[in-house]
């Protein structure tokens, strides 16, 4: 299982990424560019010390990060999903992608993952902050995989 930040835009998001990955030993990439540089103080303040626990990647774009994940199931987590969570199937080795706080995922990179789900939320909602979500995400993808091993 790994988590991927496409194109992140808030650095305490990064951050809170980067401790929740060290926190469930789940690998994180972090895909280029982002809105801020990836070693700024906020950053580095929302991750604490956990940055040297966690197993982070940094890819330049999409297309090298699509090389490195090659055989992978990509999941793409969506607003705009047809599948909600909790009637999704995990493997042990799907990338659980997050798109960027203020858009998303581009149409061509929401159309090249393998599937698109929804974490359900309560009528009037818009979303959930974007560690939140891959927290709720891995959460259950860890549980149904048996990646709770610790």
């Amino acid at each position: 299982m790994r988590l991927a930040l496409f194109q992140p835009d808030i650095p305490q998001n990064l951050g809170g990424a980067i401790r929740l990955a060290a926190c469930l030993g789940v690998p994180l990439d972090v895909i280029r560019p982002a809105a801020f540089p990836l070693g700024a103080e906020d950053v580095r303040r929302a991750a604490m010390d956990y940055a040297a626990l966690a197993d982070t990647v940094v890819h330049d774009g999409w297309s090298g990060f699509r090389a490195a994940q090659a055989g992978r199931r990509l999941v793409l987590l969506t607003t705009a999903g047809a599948t909600g969570l909790h009637e999704f199937h995990f493997r042990e080795d799907d990338v659980l992608l997050m798109g960027r706080e203020s858009a998303g995922v581009p149409r061509d990179v929401h159309d090249q993952a393998d599937a698109r789900i929804r974490i359900p939320t309560a009528p009037g909602a818009r979303s959930l902050n974007v560690v939140a979500a891959a927290a709720i995400a891995l959460g259950e993808a860890l549980r149904q995989t048996g990646g709770w091993r610790f």
